[in-house]
Formats: structure tokens, sequence, C-alpha cells
């Protein structure tokens, strides 16, 4: 008999739930602990092997301080499929959460400007043609 795979809603809610939890710093121990589960059933919950009932879920907002729409922010978000992928990709990696939390900390807009367009003109010779709307005339040409 087949092993049933994880629906993908499950997968995208345990997705968010991984990314916020990063975001806050917090460790799967961490957040198992103030729901007062095992940490291998928040492991579960973020793979989305185990579908998350709607009063956990209720609390894991709470603890983590989002919305309960949060977790559902797919739908409507004006990003397609392959753009919240990378979107979540990007923030699940250690290197794209140091990047976020680095940059939500400059709060000189001008210095966030400047380090977007040094960022754009590093990734322009990896950009594909779909990314043009990176690439700044201006710096590029």
């Amino acid at each position: 008999m087949k092993a049933k795979s994880p629906n993908s809603i499950d997968v995208y809610v345990g997705s968010r739930v991984r990314v916020r939890r990063k975001t806050l710093g917090m460790t799967q121990f961490g957040l198992a602990e103030l729901l007062g589960i095992t940490f291998q059933q928040i492991q579960k919950y973020e793979k989305g092997t185990n579908r998350i009932g709607a009063s956990r879920l209720q609390r894991i907002s709470e603890v983590l301080r989002v919305p309960i729409g949060f977790f559902f922010e797919n739908s409507g978000s004006g990003l397609n499929d392959g753009e919240t992928s990378e979107l979540t990709g990007f923030l699940s990696s250690k290197e794209g959460l140091a990047l976020n939390r680095a940059f939500i900390a400059i709060e000189d807009p001008n210095v966030r400007q400047k380090l977007v367009a040094l960022a754009k003109s590093l990734a322009v010779s990896g950009l594909s043609d779909n990314d043009s709307d990176l690439q700044d005339p201006v710096l590029n040409g």
C-alpha cells in the first residue's frame, strides 16, 4: 500500500509556520514548549505530514503573533505559485532570513534603496529574461 502524501495546503501552512518561527528566531523546541507538544510534532506540522487543527492553528497564531490569515496568504496575494514558492524558499534559508532581518533593521530609506540597487547590480549576471524588471537601466546601461 502506497504511503499517503501530504496535502499541498497542509504543506503550505506548515511552511508559513516555519518561516514565521524562524523570522522570530524561535526554535522548534521553543515553539513546541509554548504549545505543550513535542518538537517532533512541530517538525511534522512544518513538513505538512500532520495537519494542524483549527484550535492548534489559533494557538500557533497567538504564539507567533500573526493573524490566522498569515498562514493562508498564498490566495489573493497577487503572487503566483512559483513566486510564493521562491519567496518561501528564500525566507526559509539561513541567508535569506539573515538578509531579511538586516534589511528590516535599516531605518534610512536611502540606505535601503542603495542596498537594493547593490543587490540588483550583483544579481544581474544571474538574471533570466523574465527578471528584466530587476535590471536597472541606470546601473546597466
